[in-house]
């Protein structure tokens, strides 16, 4: 398991890692009072206004299937034995524009081949979860009951 993918932390991004690791999931967002927009992925500069000051915006982690795909055949060897898995697109509930892309687990650190592909469909509403994947915390997805 050594060999999964693991994120890539750049300074902006890195309160989103420290946010998971506490089980919560935040989105950063424009500080600019007559701004506010929220942005994925974290950068420096609002897209909108231009503004530096950012702050971190605490989600529900309610969401739905907005895309996914089956990879057949694994791209990377470590993946392999998992196969067939699903990555998943999740649309915020809270913030619509913001997508972020995970796997649907049956449960929090369950592997990424617990849930029968059947059971994806586009629209499906998920609730976020989180696992420790070696040093970092993930955000991984269920479907919400």
């Amino acid at each position: 398991m050594s060999d999964l993918l693991t994120p890539v932390v750049d300074e902006d991004g890195a309160p989103f890692w420290e946010y998971t690791a506490q089980g919560e999931l935040r989105v950063q967002a424009c500080a600019n009072t007559e701004c506010g927009e929220l942005r994925f992925p974290p950068r420096p500069c609002c897209p909108h206004c231009q503004s530096f000051d950012s702050e971190w915006r605490q989600m529900s982690g309610k969401g739905r299937i907005w895309s996914y795909v089956l990879p057949h055949p694994p791209l990377l060897p470590a993946y392999a034995e998992m196969a067939p898995y699903n990555a998943i697109v999740v649309e915020l509930a809270d913030a619509p524009r913001i997508r972020l892309v995970g796997n649907l687990v049956s449960e929090a650190g369950a592997p990424l081949n617990s849930v029968d592909p059947s059971r994806l469909k586009i629209g499906a509403r998920v609730q976020v979860v989180f696992a420790r994947i070696g040093e970092f915390t993930m955000p991984q997805w269920v479907l919400d009951r």
